[in-house]
C-alpha cells in the first residue's frame, strides 16, 4: 500500500488488525530503510485525523504535541 497516494476510502476500509500491524512495525522500527518507516508513520498519522478512534492505543507513536505559537 503506498501510502502517500492512500485516500480516505483505503482508510475507511482498514481493520483494528490492519492499525495494530502498522503500529507493531513502528514500534519494532526494523525497516530496510528510513522511508518505509516515515512511509509508516505518515499513514498512521492520516489514520488519526480521519479515524482517530483507531489510533488512540498508538497515539504515541506519533509524537504529537501541542505548540504554542502565540
Amino acid at each position: 500500500m503506498n501510502t502517500l497516494t492512500i485516500s480516505k476510502i483505503e482508510i475507511a476500509a482498514m481493520t483494528d488488525k490492519d492499525v495494530e500491524d502498522l503500529a507493531t512495525r513502528l514500534e519494532q522500527d526494523n525497516y530496510s530503510n528510513a522511508f518505509e518507516g516515515l512511509n509508516d508513520w505518515h499513514l498512521l498519522r492520516a489514520i488519526a485525523f480521519q479515524r482517530p478512534d483507531m489510533v488512540e492505543s498508538y497515539i504515541y507513536l506519533l509524537d504529537l504535541e501541542a505548540y504554542d505559537e502565540a
